[in-house]
């Protein structure tokens, strides 16, 4: 009995580099899964299977999908993990469907295991780190919930008649709630109402998720647009902002201008939150202020959270709600909410649900509004109502073959302080790509066009949404190699967005052209990118450290007066870059971290992010 054949099937596996030389590849198999093993076989056509390997069903701790968006280097693109003793299993399933019948089969027979673990790693282990918490052990212990009685991924119900849909389950699990309105027309697609409930059906894809609503409908929408159903998720809530630092906080406020006004924000220290509220109490009309509350927690479990210590509360939502009432200790009562992010949807990674190829009868080209390393750049709209930037490109300018195997990938790298690649047009010449467009074009004309009228607040949250951006690329392993103020674009209310990532991976010309028209950018090059040709995550840190210079000295030309050689040589001789008029001591110290000589000793983009969160925050 022990020995019957729940599933088997062709599949691929990974190494699973039980030692360190082990090879990093991929290789067909034939699995094999009963009541008490998994096992895999070498299969040749002709021959008597051979047995490559077998894990004890007993032995195993978790099986999960694995859920990223990074390009999967085999024929089989819907991976699935096996945890087992002190070792990690990567198998690549052919479709989704094959994927879901493994992994609740698996789960089934090993949900009794003692030696289930309560977390487990979504993403992949790659090049010595977690892609999803970034932990460099690769026994570090996981970043998600283990729920072995869950199934991975609800697999889609098919097409019911009107008469006979499946309403929305009684359970809150998987439940969630819509913060934007979604319109489409598109049949794979559903339309979402905002703060409607919706039932996930399957999250295995990370931008768009399958959905059912309360009628029984299904299809595809952003998962952007939706949050978690929980009383204690504070995205469903209208005071909460989350991403925003205490410069744009404050100006929303300021721009409320109601006494009370206030926003619950994301503190400096992870997990934790701050009251921001505006008022006139103690001063004039004239003048007003805005006061920052802490909301501490209590060391007891579970935690229970105050602002002023004789009110204490269960949860963050009831701490607003109480205050909302009465002052309790705070300057005045809180009264008007202010939220920022409601009032426009995110970007979507990609125009529609798979879509990523356009058709160049679907675009409007309405206006040249500049141009770049490939080509023209055009204000246009895709469909007649969506406005977006079009570039051209020049025949030539760019290795197409090359960038048209990536393009779908970088598609999937989405972020709000990210210029957003919508798809691109094949279908004539020259090629086109398709961008979300940016209101006030590129970051350092924007900074000499208003020298002078910025505060050293915005220019630091400025520098604040680029690290962001960099962060992002640093966690998804991508790199951009032409970071600088003239490859950022800005946006309404000045979000600064970074464009242009990794584009130069695709240029013809040995002798790379940057977007203002001169040759290799060596102003904005590290040490090792000019003298070796060597890109890395760190090398964008250095260019990083050039990129605050720019933004706080207002768009002036880094070493303005030098020759390219003359830069090459003062670099090599350990000269740097001298302090801005605006940045202060603490911002320069930052800039000077990532002009450090070798690589290893520039911070990260993650650290760099919280040193300038600690600064903007550093008045609390």
């Amino acid at each position: 009995m022990n020995n019957y054949i729940l599933l088997e099937e062709q599949l691929i596996k990974k190494s699973q580099q039980k030692r360190r030389t082990s090879p990093s590849n991929f290789k067909v198999r034939f699995f094999v899964l009963t009541k008490t093993s998994l096992a895999y076989f070498e299969d040749r056509q002709g021959k008597k299977r051979t047995l490559k390997g077998s894990i004890e069903l007993s032995r195993i701790k978790c099986v999960e999908i694995v859920k990223s968006d990074i390009s999967i280097p085999c024929h089989y693109k819907y991976p699935f993990q096996v945890v087992h003793d002190n070792y990690l299993l990567y198998v690549f399933a052919p479709d989704r469907e094959s994927r879901q019948r493994w992994v609740l089969a698996l789960k089934k027979e090993t949900r009794n295991n003692n030696s289930l673990v309560p977390k487990y790693h979504p993403n992949f282990w790659m090049d010595g780190r977690w892609r999803c918490c970034v932990q460099t052990e690769k026994l570090a212990p996981g970043c998600a919930e283990y729920d072995p009685t869950k199934n991975a991924s609800k697999k889609p119900l098919p097409p019911t008649p009107e008469d006979n849909r499946k309403l929305l389950p009684e359970s809150e699990e998987n439940l969630v709630i819509a913060m934007y309105d979604y319109l489409t027309q598109d049949p794979q697609e559903l339309m979402l109402q905002r703060n409607e409930e919706y039932y996930v059906l399957d999250s295995s894809e990370i931008h768009w998720w399958r959905v059912q609503d309360k009628n029984g409908h299904e299809g595809y929408v952003p998962s952007s647009y939706l949050v978690e159903k929980s009383p204690n998720n504070l995205e469903t809530y209208e005071w909460y902002n989350k991403n925003i630092n205490r410069n744009k906080a404050e100006k929303l406020l300021l721009d409320e201008g109601k006494e009370g006004a206030f926003m619950v924000r994301d503190s400096r220290t992870l997990g934790t939150y701050t009251v921001s509220v505006f008022t006139k109490a103690f001063v004039s009309d004239s003048c007003p202020s805005i006061k920052h509350y802490h909301i501490k927690e209590t060391n007891d479990t579970p935690k229970r959270y105050y602002v002023a210590e004789k009110f204490v509360f269960d949860s963050i939502p009831q701490l607003i709600k109480y205050h909302q009432h009465n002052g309790g200790g705070l300057v005045t009562r809180l009264r008007h909410p202010v939220c920022s992010w409601r009032q426009k949807a995110p970007i979507t990674a990609g125009l529609r649900y798979g879509k990523w190829m356009i058709n160049p009868s679907e675009l409007t080209f309405v206006q040249e509004i500049g141009s770049g390393q490939f080509g023209l750049v055009h204000l246009g709209y895709w469909l007649e109502k969506n406005k977006v930037a079009i570039k051209t490109i020049q025949e030539g300018a760019m290795s197409e073959e090359e960038f048209i195997e990536e393009a779908e990938v970088m598609m999937k790298l989405s972020h709000p302080k990210l210029v957003q690649l919508y798809g691109v047009c094949l279908e004539q010449t020259p090629i086109c790509l398709v961008f979300e467009f940016m209101e006030h074009g590129c970051l350092s004309d924007y900074l000499r066009n208003q020298r002078g009228s910025f505060t050293t607040d915005t220019l630091l949250g400025m520098c604040q949404d680029v690290c962001e951006g960099m962060a992002y690329l640093e966690k998804a392993f991508v790199i951009h190699r032409d970071l600088a103020a003239r490859n950022c674009l800005v946006g309404e209310s000045q979000v600064i967005k970074v464009s242009d990532f990794g584009m130069t991976r695709f240029v013809l010309d040995d002798q790379y052209t940057s977007s203002t028209g001169t040759k290799f950018p060596v102003k904005w090059a590290s040490p090792e990118v000019f003298s070796f040709n060597r890109y890395s995550s760190k090398s964008d840190v250095w260019s990083f450290g050039v990129l605050m210079w720019e933004v706080f000295s207002e768009g002036k030309i880094p070493y303005e007066s030098r020759s390219n050689t003359e830069v090459v040589e003062d670099i090599s001789a350990g000269l740097r870059l001298y302090k801005p008029r605006l940045a202060s001591q603490g911002i320069f110290k930052i800039m000077s971290h990532c002009w450090k000589e070798r690589p290893e000793d520039r911070p990260s983009f993650s650290h760099l992010l919280c040193q300038l969160i600690e600064i903007a925050e550093c008045e609390l």
